[in-house]
């Protein structure tokens, strides 16, 4: 059948979704390892400046998105171009979002709690979309864990809101950022 939607028929959303999520997973742990030894000077001062301007990670992330997202409308890519665009796509909502506090707020410690909230929050929906049956399939205990994962999700709403009001940045990781490279 011609008329096939391609990414139901080759690779599948929960396939796709689950590429997404361990490419999310893996940029987020390697890009706040890769920060950490850069402030501690264990590894060299990494970050490109333009003109004394650091250019924060997130924005990477950024070009990484419009990127994919212009591949995607543009020139929809099957078999494996939709792989790599799924895994590219991974890698810059990863890098964007590492630094959701910081463009949230303008600015701020780099170890806001609302970046490490954000990831979450974005991990759980691509969770599941991979890994939940489709809403065909659901039996009643499909629809009481969705009922409490609503109220587990609206009381962590709650809490991210407070974080907003808060810049909650331990103490050693705010000491760590001021005395580190640009």
């Amino acid at each position: 059948m011609a008329d096939e939607d391609p990414i139901e028929t080759r690779h599948g959303v929960r396939h796709l979704a689950r590429i997404v999520l361990f490419v999310f997973l893996l940029t987020f742990v390697l890009s706040r390892v890769l920060v950490f030894l850069i402030m501690e000077r264990w590894l060299p001062d990494l970050y490109l400046h333009l003109g004394g301007t650091h250019v924060h990670h997130l924005n990477y992330g950024i070009f990484l998105l419009v990127g994919t997202g212009a591949w995607t409308l543009l020139s929809p890519p099957t078999g494996r171009r939709l792989t790599w665009c799924a895994a590219l796509y991974g890698i810059g909502l990863a890098l964007t979002f590492d630094e959701f506090g910081m463009w949230l707020h303008l600015g701020g410690d780099y170890w806001q709690r609302v970046s490490f909230d954000a990831v979450t929050v974005i991990a759980a929906a691509f969770a599941l979309v991979a890994f939940a049956p489709a809403p065909g399939q659901w039996r009643r205990k499909h629809f009481v864990a969705a009922i409490l994962a609503t109220i587990a999700v609206a009381l962590f709403g709650s809490l991210l809101m407070r974080s907003l009001n808060k810049h909650d940045v331990p103490e050693r990781l705010h000491r760590l950022e001021e005395r580190g490279p640009g």
